[in-house]
């Protein structure tokens, strides 16, 4: 998925004081509140990027994102054959209109945004408004159509409830586990942005058959790796330098033209800087020859068993990196910082219970946002250092540290990722350690 940056970082302080109300800090509003203002705020923040036909279409134009999709349904016919199919933040109905064309009897495209109304013209294009509904509105919201049951003869599975009549009597609508196949592009920079796996994992806990149902991507991984970055490094910090040199000069400026101090904001200003510049993460396309040491892997999911505390971040977890000297270097390399991916996959259910009820993917799809891949529209999450760590000629450099991911108290779509770590350099032999540093940044 694609939200501008600057869209949802610049209105995450509007939000915090409606997010004061919410049960906790990092709950998201959407499905989790009636208050009007929160929804209208959770909409302007997030929502309403999706609404615009552009944004839709940086999405549609990644084509690594676009052919691992397609590939994922199109050659897994098979699996959509005749299923009841539910794509969870549909867009431009682009996967509703491939899992129509696989071979589902039923799809639900739900879409949160005006986006829906253009869905509707694509499916009608493509002559699949028989197969293809488009549903307006939060998934978490979203009720089976009632005519729908004997239409498209929707069955749950044995054992979820006694009966068909006893589904229709005791059990709302929205509650009904017909679905045989979620799918959606859920995905945010450095995989949780956006916290769009919250609506995912409430669908499947609503309507996904709990033994045969799978969801796709089924799993997904996050990974870290520290980086040589130095060009791209170096701008930001000249650039939040350069900020701070024109901020003196404004203020000299403004004393001398018209009389007024204002140095009392050099301090808060400054701080509106470093977090901007230096306390953030930045998006980076990375060339695959900057990345120093194979990459750690710090979180997995499986969708079919994965819980909203699981998609709330990311619990403290251990790296450890390698790093030499580049052959015949001169002695100018430097470590950078980290930066952050992440992989998913679409393959048969790994769980037990899925392992024996569930579809068997015969031909599983692996989609990569790493630097080796190229460009994707989700490129990569930069963690710059304060000041970059040189590393000597035929020296070695160890990186032992930990790392945590979780919601922002301001804004439960938005991350913050905090390091700790230690740098041991070997050089002829000696073996130099720097104190343990703890850097926190926000990804915007």
């Amino acid at each position: 998925c694609f939200a501008a940056q600057s869209s949802l970082f610049a209105t995450a302080a509007a939000s915090s004081s409606s997010s004061a109300s919410n049960k906790d800090d990092d709950t998201i509003p959407t499905f989790d509140t009636s208050d009007s203002q929160q929804l209208a705020s959770d909409y302007a923040n997030y929502f309403s990027a999706y609404a615009d036909l552009f944004h839709q279409k940086i999405m549609l134009t990644d084509h690594h994102r676009m052919t691992a999709y397609y590939n994922a349904i199109v050659q897994n016919r098979h699996v959509f054959k005749d299923k009841v199919v539910m794509d969870v933040g549909s867009g431009s109905g682009i996967l509703a209109v491939w899992a129509a064309k696989a071979g589902a009897r039923r799809v639900y495209a739900v879409e949160y945004t005006d986006m829906a109304k253009y869905a509707r013209e694509v499916v009608r294009a493509n002559g699949l408004e028989d197969v293809v509904m488009v549903i307006q509105g939060a998934v978490e919201d979203v009720t089976i159509p009632e005519e729908d049951w004997d239409r498209f003869d929707l069955q749950m599975e044995d054992g979820d409830v006694n009966s068909e009549e006893e589904c229709h009597v005791n059990q709302p609508q929205s509650q009904s586990k017909v679905v045989d196949i979620i799918i959606s592009e859920w995905m945010g920079y450095f995989l949780l942005r956006e916290s769009m796996l919250d609506s995912v994992i409430r669908a499947r806990d609503m309507f996904l058959k709990p033994k045969s149902g799978i969801l796709l991507p089924s799993h997904a991984t996050m990974l870290i790796a520290p980086i040589m970055n130095a060009y791209d490094h170096s701008v930001i910090v000249k650039e939040y330098k350069e900020g701070m040199v024109e901020w003196n000069d404004y203020l000299n400026n403004l004393k001398k033209q018209y009389g007024v101090d204002m140095s009392i904001l050099t301090e808060d200003y400054d701080k509106e800087q470093r977090d901007y510049y230096l306390k953030s993460s930045h998006y980076v396309q990375l060339e695959d020859d900057v990345i120093l040491a194979p990459p750690a892997v710090v979180k997995t999911l499986d969708l079919a068993v994965c819980t909203l505390e699981d998609a709330k971040g990311v619990g403290e977890t251990a790296f450890s990196f390698d790093i030499e000297s580049s052959e015949g270097g001169e002695g100018d390399d430097e470590i950078n910082g980290f930066a952050g991916w992440f992989t998913v996959d679409f393959q048969t259910r790994t769980d037990e219970v899925g392992k024996k009820f569930g579809a068997k993917m015969k031909n599983p799809v692996h989609f990569s946002s790493s630097p080796e891949i190229g460009e994707t529209h989700w490129g990569q999450q930069a963690f710059y250092f304060p000041s970059a760590i040189p590393i000597q000629r035929n020296s070695k450099v160890k990186i032992d540290g930990t790392m945590e991911m979780y919601r922002s108290k301001e804004n439960a779509r938005l991350y913050n990722v905090k390091f700790r770590y230690t740098i041991a350099a070997a050089v002829d032999g000696s073996n130099n350690v720097m104190d343990q540093v703890e850097s926190v940044y926000s990804i915007p």
